[in-house]
């Protein structure tokens, strides 16, 4: 059963045209005032984006203002390939890259009203970055999301962003999952009218990552793992609700195929290096497998680790690993003089 649509790269500058022909994303459908063979390599970059592929929705954006100059949406889309909206704030050079992206998308001009809004809604979180705080700069860009949301209701990518940018502004402290559980809503409305969307399962998920609410995540992450099996964060995202379900074989599978796909990743853009993604999913696989006392599996995981010498790009999911896998292998296990001895990685 094939899930998710199968589009050729045609972006000039791709790293890897010849190897890595056609990536496997999902199925998304924005729309925008570009040239035909534009709008493909758009759909594919959203597909990446909605998955947190963030590295390769900037490449493809990229090809999609080369294809056609034209495209003022395409440096939307590179905007918002820099702006990691659950992870962590951007650096000032990054920043400034997105205020590039956006005064060039200015200067090409919106096509439509509806485009000239996205783009006005991204630079909310970009303008001023010198002056307002990161969540000031957030909370600003959800309400402009917000916006879009009511002005045109039958965007159902206006309502997975606005959604989006809902979980992204939740407050910690809120155990109730107020902002989470609204954000889950409305995106399980789209879901039942695209289920083969990845940015809707992959925030279903996110909008259920909590005790209190992971069941009604099952269904989305169940799906998301076929939706998009080229992308390792697609493979490995599910395995956030399996582990609050106790569902250890189920992610212990997310995680091997997040693994196979970073490897897979790696071996193309980074051969000398592994693949971020690839540590943090083997952090949900030694947890899970220790959880089912399969103590051998869990020691080839942290032997392998081990062997990881370099990681690109550094990132703190691959970081917390170095230390978390040791330390779950030691504690699950109760061996507390080997716990005891756990020395700091300098890596």
């Amino acid at each position: 059963f094939l899930f998710g649509i199968v589009v050729t790269l045609l972006c000039p500058r791709a790293v890897m045209a010849q190897e890595k022909a056609a990536e496997k994303l999902g199925q998304v459908d924005f729309p925008v005032s570009c040239t035909a063979a534009a709008q493909k390599q758009f759909d594919q970059a959203l597909g990446a984006l909605h998955s947190f592929w963030y590295e390769e929705a900037l490449r493809v954006f990229t090809g999609v203002a080369e294809t056609d100059p034209s495209c003022a949406m395409a440096y939307w889309g590179i905007a918002m390939s820099i702006y990691y909206p659950l992870w962590v704030p951007p650096s000032q050079p990054t920043l400034q890259k997105g205020i590039n992206a956006i005064e060039k998308a200015k200067s090409i001009g919106a096509k439509t009203d509806r485009e000239g809004a996205y783009i006005s809604a991204i630079e909310v979180f970009y303008k001023d970055s010198d002056k307002l705080e990161h969540r000031a700069r957030t909370l600003g860009y959800e309400k402009a999301m917000e916006q879009i949301h009511r002005q045109y209701p039958n965007d159902r990518e206006a309502a997975i962003f606005y959604a989006l940018a809902l979980n992204a502004t939740a407050s910690p402290t809120d155990k109730t999952y107020a902002q989470q559980r609204k954000a889950g809503e409305i995106l399980e409305k789209v879901f039942a009218e695209q289920p083969d969307h990845p940015g809707v399962a992959h925030y279903i998920i996110h909008s259920y990552d909590n005790p209190s609410t992971a069941n009604r995540g099952l269904r989305a992450a169940q799906r998301y793992i076929k939706i998009a099996p080229s992308v390792p964060h697609a493979q490995h995202m599910p395995s956030h609700i399996f582990t609050r379900l106790g569902l250890w074989q189920e992610s212990i599978q997310s995680n091997l195929g997040a693994v196979a796909a970073s490897k897979e990743y790696a071996a193309k853009v980074h051969p000398e290096a592994a693949y971020y993604e690839q540590l943090h999913a083997l952090d949900y696989l030694a947890y899970a497998y220790l959880q089912g006392a399969q103590d051998q599996e869990a020691k080839r995981v942290l032997d392998e680790l081990r062997a990881i010498k370099k990681v690109q790009p550094e990132a703190f999911q691959a970081a917390y690993a170095y230390p978390a896998i040791p330390a779950r292998y030691a504690l699950e296990r109760r061996r507390w003089s080997e716990a005891a001895a756990l020395t700091v990685q300098p890596t």
